[in-house]
C-alpha cells in the first residue's frame, strides 16, 4: 500500500464486527445507557426541574439537557473506543493485525469510526427520549450535530488510547470513573458556572468538560458559559493531542509489541 491509498475492506470489516458486537449487548451497549439517563430525566427534570427557577431564561428541565447527553457520550465513547481495541490485545489477535496489511491509519479508522458511530446513535436516540419527558428546542442543529460528533469521536480516540494502556479490564474502568463521570458532574451538566462564587467559577475553566458542555448547549439554546468559539477550539485542541499520541504509539509500538 503506498500513497494515501486506503484498503476499505479491512476498514470495513473491523467496523462491521465492532458494529456485531454492540447489537449482539444491545442491552448493555444502548438499552442500560439510555434507561440510566432516562431516570435522570424523570428525577431532575419532571420532579425537582418544576420546583426550580430558570436558568437563563430556561427551565431547568430543559437545562440540563444537554449536560445529561454529553454525560454519556463522553463515558459510553471512551467505554466503546476502549473496549474495542483493548480485546484484540487481551485475546492476542493483535499481532495477526499489525502483522496484515493493515496501516494504524485503518485500523484507528475502523475502531474509532465504529466508537463514534455508536456513541452518536446513542446520542440520538437519548435526544428522542428526552423529549418524552421535558419541552425542549433546538436552536441550532447543524451545531448540534457537529458538536455531537466532535465530542465522539475525540472521545473515542481518547478511548481508543486508554484500551491500549490498559492491561487489565479494570484498568478500563479506571479513568471513567474516576476521573470523567466527576469532571462531568462538576463541568456544568446540572447547573451554570456562572452560579458558582467567582473563584469557584475561575477553578471550573480548567475542566475542560465545561467546554464541551457549554458549547453544546449553546446549539441547543443559544446560551453559553464560555464562547463557542473557545468550546470549537478546545475541543479540537483535544483531539489535536489525541491523534498525536496515537500516531506516537503506532510508531513506537507502545503497549502493541510487549
Amino acid at each position: 500500500m503506498s500513497g494515501l491509498s486506503l484498503n476499505p475492506y479491512a476498514i470495513r470489516a473491523i467496523y462491521r464486527f465492532e458494529m456485531a458486537r454492540t447489537f449482539r449487548t444491545i442491552v448493555q451497549s444502548i438499552a442500560a445507557p439510555v434507561i440510566t439517563t432516562s431516570l435522570y430525566f424523570i428525577v431532575f427534570g419532571a420532579a425537582i426541574g418544576g420546583r426550580m427557577a430558570k436558568i437563563d431564561g430556561i427551565t431547568y428541565g430543559a437545562f440540563i439537557v444537554p449536560g445529561l447527553i454529553m454525560l454519556s457520550i463522553l463515558t459510553e465513547s471512551i467505554s466503546n473506543g476502549s473496549f474495542g481495541i483493548y480485546m484484540p490485545k487481551w485475546s492476542g489477535t493483535i499481532y495477526e493485525m499489525l502483522s496484515a496489511p493493515v496501516s494504524a491509519f485503518e485500523i484507528l479508522l475502523g475502531y474509532v469510526g465504529a466508537a463514534t458511530s455508536k456513541s452518536v446513535m446513542l446520542g440520538v436516540i437519548i435526544l428522542a427520549t428526552a423529549r418524552l419527558f421535558v419541552p425542549f428546542e433546538i436552536a441550532h442543529p447543524f451545531w448540534a450535530l457537529a458538536f455531537l460528533m466532535l465530542t465522539s469521536v475525540t472521545f473515542s480516540l481518547f478511548g481508543f488510547i486508554l484500551g491500549i494502556w490498559a492491561d487489565g479490564f479494570e484498568k478500563l474502568q479506571i479513568v471513567p470513573l474516576m476521573v470523567v463521570t466527576p469532571l462531568t458532574f462538576l463541568g456544568g451538566s446540572f447547573y451554570s458556572i456562572n452560579m458558582l462564587p467567582p473563584l469557584w467559577a475561575k477553578i471550573a475553566l480548567f475542566n475542560p468538560v465545561v467546554y464541551l458542555v457549554s458549547g453544546f448547549r449553546w446549539a441547543f439554546y443559544g446560551v453559553s458559559d464560555v464562547q463557542v468559539g473557545i468550546s470549537l477550539g478546545m475541543t479540537l485542541v483535544f483531539m489535536l493531542i489525541c491523534l498525536t499520541a496515537v500516531w506516537w504509539i503506532f510508531r513506537t509500538g507502545w503497549r502493541l509489541k510487549s
